[in-house]
């Protein structure tokens, strides 16, 4: 009798360890997700159950037992990252935990086009539901103090009421519940970078004297043409103006000194208003830029085309027909413009 009920616990043991066994197998090989892609979001402080819940909420085929143990054979149990993870079809239970070791998080993208202003940039930030909004409580000067820091190099050479200008315009990746203070700090320490090493291969002869005043023609430069071949040209033509005491006179400059009473028109009386970067009244640059220039027109304004054209008019095609003598541009106004009214 005894050895009986020995050969049936021994069967059943033997039974139980082979199911124990395959199912193992089939929890570390067969794919937990096959069909579309979920997310997954782990918080801080979330527990092992309560990760297991979430997959399990997700409808991820994932045995809780199973992924304790492959947890703790990989020695995870305590290195499961935060973060919103991005869970693709065909992925092994194993799979999923190195994801969360390595903090393989899901990247979320940004982007600020060229010739932006820093407003644009903040509302678009502000509409972005995957970062984390911070600004709204935060006073001008602490957003500066956050985003240029310790830098005071930089201080020195730009106004502290504008972040203008200074913000490089590329796509940026983030984590979900990135800070805007944080990205708008890397945008902002890219800009520098790409500055500083511009001003460092400059031509000789230019007339300016700091990297913000390069910073800021670049953005007029960046504002008065989306054709790349171009922007040398214009860049000439406002440095030759800037060197022979010539006022600027570039519309760009006067429509972001009207602000909001920017309807879509310039009208005479705007050209004779007197705002700062009314470029038709002030005399050199801006007080700021006016916009978020590429490297291409900052290269532009460090690397300007060499000829004697002082004035360019819209051909109305997105070109510019360029002229030395007032008289041909005035030629050129009459037939790309005036008759065209």
């Amino acid at each position: 009798m005894n050895n009986k009920i020995i050969g049936f616990v021994l069967l059943t043991l033997s039974f139980v360890g082979g199911w124990l066994w395959m199912d193992y197998q089939s929890a570390v090989s067969k794919p937990v997700l096959v069909g579309e892609t979920v997310y997954i979001e782990i918080a801080k402080g979330d527990s092992l159950n309560r990760i297991i819940d979430k997959l399990v909420g997700q409808k991820l085929a994932v045995k809780p037992f199973w992924f304790k143990v492959i947890a703790l054979q990989e020695n995870a149990l305590k290195k499961l990252k935060a973060g919103e993870y991005e869970l693709t079809s065909g992925l092994t239970l194993p799979e999923i935990i190195a994801l969360f070791v390595q903090g393989k998080t899901k990247q979320h993208a940004i982007t600020f086009p060229e010739g932006w202003s820093f407003k644009e940039i903040l509302l678009d930030i502000e509409k972005n539901p995957n970062i984390e909004h911070t600004l709204s409580s935060i006073d001008f000067k602490d957003v500066m103090s956050k985003i240029v820091g310790a830098d005071l190099s930089a201080q020195r050479q730009m106004p502290i009421q504008s972040l203008e200008g200074l913000i490089f315009p590329d796509t940026y990746f983030f984590e979900k519940h990135t800070p805007d203070v944080s990205l708008l700090k890397r945008a902002y320490d890219k800009m520098q970078r790409v500055l500083q090493q511009a001003w460092l291969n400059k031509e000789q002869g230019l007339p300016f004297k700091t990297p913000y005043e390069a910073l800021i023609l670049a953005s007029i430069v960046e504002k008065e043409t989306g054709v790349a071949a171009e922007r040398p040209l214009i860049a000439g033509v406002f440095i030759r103006r800037l060197e022979q005491k010539m006022l600027l006179q570039t519309d760009p400059t006067v429509i972001y000194g009207m602000g909001e009473s920017y309807q879509g028109n310039i009208k005479a009386k705007d050209l004779i208003a007197a705002t700062p970067y009314n470029t038709y009244v002030i005399s050199g640059l801006p007080p700021t830029p006016i916009a978020m220039p590429g490297r291409e027109a900052l290269h532009a304004v460090l690397h300007p085309a060499k000829d004697d054209s002082l004035y360019f008019v819209a051909r109305g095609d997105g070109t510019h027909v360029f002229s030395a003598t007032l008289k041909d541009h005035n030629s050129a106004v009459d037939k790309f413009q005036r008759n065209k009214k």
